[in-house]
C-alpha cells in the first residue's frame, strides 16, 4: 500500500483496511469526499465500522457504512472478501474506487474490473450489485482511489513467473500515475501472500 495526502494536508481523506476474518481476509478503500481533517473523518469512521463487523456480507458491510457515515462529509469506497478455501472474491463499490482483478492463470481473462455503482456512502446510497470472481493462489487484487490517474490499470497484469511484489507495485502504480494534487491510495493484495 501506498498513500500520500494531497500536498500542503496533513492529513489524508483516503484510508484502506486488510481485516483477517475466519474465512479469510476483508479488503477495503475508503476515499472520504474532499480532503483533508472532514474527509480523513468519512474515511476513518467507515474503516472502524468495518472493524467492528469483519465477518458479514459485503453488502451489508457497505450498509452498515452508510448508517455510520450519515452526517459526516461521506465517502466514496470500494471492498472484497477474500476467501481462499472456496476460491473467489466477492466485491463491490459505491463511488469511483477503482478495483481490478489481475489472473494468474494463462487460460482465465487476465484483467476484470469492478463495476462501481454513483453514489455516496452516509449520503444517497446506490441499487447495489455484488459481483464473485474467482481467485486462485498468485491472483493480485489492485484498489486505487481517484488520487491516481484512470489509466493506472493498463498494461497491468499477473501471470505465470516469478510472483510479483505487491508492495514493489503499488509504490511504482502511485509513482507513475498518482495526479500530485489530490489525496492518493493504491493498494495491491496477493493472498495468501506469496513465499
Amino acid at each position: 500500500m501506498v498513500h500520500t495526502p494531497q500536498p500542503g494536508e496533513p492529513l489524508s481523506g483516503d484510508a484502506c483496511l486488510l481485516l483477517p476474518a475466519v474465512d479469510g481476509l476483508l479488503v477495503a478503500v475508503v476515499d472520504g469526499l474532499g480532503h483533508g481533517e472532514r474527509a480523513h473523518e468519512a474515511a476513518h469512521k467507515a474503516i472502524a465500522t468495518l472493524h467492528r463487523h469483519p465477518h458479514d456480507d459485503v453488502e451489508r458491510l457497505l450498509r452498515l457504512c452508510h448508517t455510520a457515515l450519515v452526517g459526516t462529509r461521506g465517502a466514496v469506497m470500494s471492498l472484497a472478501r477474500l476467501e481462499p478455501a472456496l476460491q473467489r472474491l466477492t466485491w463491490a463499490g459505491v463511488g469511483n474506487v477503482s478495483g481490478v482483478l489481475l489472473s494468474s492463470r494463462p487460460e482465465a481473462r487476465p484483467r476484470r474490473h469492478l463495476v462501481t455503482y454513483g453514489g455516496i456512502v452516509g449520503y444517497q446510497f446506490p441499487p447495489l450489485k455484488v459481483f464473485t470472481e474467482p481467485f486462485l493462489p498468485g491472483d493480485l487484487l489492485v484498489f486505487a482511489t481517484d488520487g491516481l490517474r484512470s489509466s493506472f490499470s493498463e498494461g497491468l497484469q499477473a501471470g505465470p513467473g516469478p510472483d510479483p511484489d505487491p508492495q514493489t507495485l503499488a509504490a511504482e502504480l502511485h509513482r507513475t500515475h498518482a495526479r500530485g494534487h489530490d489525496d492518493a491510495l493504491v493498494l495491491v493484495v496477493q493472498y495468501p501472500p506469496a513465499g
